[in-house]
């Protein structure tokens, strides 16, 4: 899937008249249907299955906040075919919207950014539960994931939940990740996909808890490991390209340390520098081709890049500098390309400049717990995003070498650091 993109400077840019709030409008019955039919044509064709847990409880037509892990676009038709019943609004990044912003309108969407402080999206969640009568679906961990392990939960999900008042529904797939994981290049694998649909939260439930209770379980449930369910499950893929691209999830050599000369190709993830090589087995384990495996899981090899990442952090030494092409959304028109510049990233922050010296911007560590950063974003490439609710800047890194994964480690164990001081 592409998005529209216009070359414009970034004066002109600038000056452009910002996107004005609209309140949520209320799901057409046709798109509803129309995007089930379409869902089950494709989740026919994989076998999808699904089980619900509880889901008695919810009387028909009352409203609830439906959460579900993030793991492709698949994501999306999985709740068309289980939710065809009654209406639902479905947060979506604001990038979604671009050059189809009536289309999203009509199929419930409300947009916002992620990772960035964002009121008025609450307050759209309580208008669209309390006015419009409608459900709410919300992937609460905001990004894909990028290892098969779940990604941070925001902190206010606890009140969020305390302030809409609506029972809480949960969604957990199965397969979904394995078949189309984020660095494969959007790649499909043959992988039988299945959900758990599970009542999670009375209104009860949510009156007695607490916001941090409430979290806390939420944390419980929303952890997971999909190799690890792989492995469990024997589920096994074949495919000969499963390790394409897989240099930018696992971008340190364990066996010689080097940074960003991983390369992953067909069944094999190789290091450019001491030519160690590995294959990502059927069964979804890293296996050395000669001498010892290091970290056989890939999850485990992600963790251990985390703590290199958090131990540079510590010591000083941690620093990201790398020429970007940039990008900047400011409306739901496009995407506009307004130049190049230098992103850089230390322990105080990112500070990105560029366009002729016309750009200067920083961002602070505690801004935010997370970083919105994705592979092969929309076909153009690896991104790493930041910004603020009024303008959000796209960087795509020039040259060589895998940097967007340890940089959203990064800005995740500075943000730690930070609020522990």
């Amino acid at each position: 899937m592409k998005i529209r993109t216009r070359e414009m400077p970034y004066d002109k840019v600038l000056a452009l008249p910002r996107s004005s709030h609209e309140k949520p409008r209320k799901q057409s019955v046709i798109f509803r249907m129309l995007m089930k039919v379409l869902s089950f044509c494709d989740l026919s064709r994989i076998g999808f299955e699904y089980r619900k847990i509880g889901m008695e409880k919810l009387a028909p037509g009352q409203p609830c906040l439906i959460l579900m892990n993030h793991s492709c676009f698949l994501d999306l038709e999985i709740i068309a075919d289980l939710f065809y019943d009654r209406p639902y609004q479905i947060i979506c990044t604001l990038d979604g919207f671009v050059g189809k912003k009536w289309l999203m309108r009509m199929l419930g969407c409300i947009p916002t950014k992620k990772f960035i402080s964002d009121p008025v999206l609450v307050r759209d969640m309580v208008y669209a539960v309390r006015t419009l009568k409608s459900s709410v679906v919300m992937y609460p961990e905001a990004s894909y994931s990028f290892d098969g392990t779940a990604t941070a939960l925001p902190d206010s999900i606890g009140k969020c939940i305390k302030l809409l008042q609506v029972p809480v529904v949960m969604v957990r797939s199965y397969g979904a990740f394995l078949r189309n994981p984020l660095y494969n290049n959007l790649q499909v694998r043959k992988v039988k996909v299945s959900a758990e649909v599970e009542y999670l939260f009375s209104p009860e439930d949510i009156k007695n808890k607490s916001a941090q209770e409430l979290k806390e379980i939420l944390d419980e449930h929303f952890s997971f490991d999909h190799f690890r369910w792989q492995q469990e499950n024997q589920v096994r893929i074949t495919e000969k390209f499963r390790a394409d691209s897989l240099n930018r999830v696992l971008y340190k050599c364990p066996n010689c340390l080097t940074e960003g000369k991983m390369i992953g190709e067909g069944i094999y993830l190789t290091c450019g520098s001491c030519h160690k090589k590995y294959e990502l087995t059927e069964y979804g384990f890293m296996k050395a081709v000669e001498g010892k495996t290091e970290i056989p899981h890939i999850p485990d090899w992600y963790r251990w890049e985390r703590e290199c990442v958090k131990k540079e952090l510590q010591d000083g030494t941690y620093r990201l500098e790398r020429q970007v092409d940039i990008y900047m959304m400011v409306d739901s028109s496009a995407v506009y390309k307004v130049g190049e510049g230098v992103l850089q990233h230390t322990g105080a922050g990112f500070h990105l400049t560029g366009c002729d010296g016309k750009l200067n911007y920083t961002q602070t560590p505690e801004s935010s717990y997370s970083l919105y950063s994705d592979f092969y974003w929309y076909e153009i490439g690896d991104v790493i995003c930041i910004g603020d609710a009024a303008t959000q800047y796209y960087c795509f890194p020039k040259g060589t070498g895998d940097i967007v994964a340890k940089t959203r480690l990064a800005a995740e164990e500075l943000y730690k650091l930070t609020k522990a001081v």
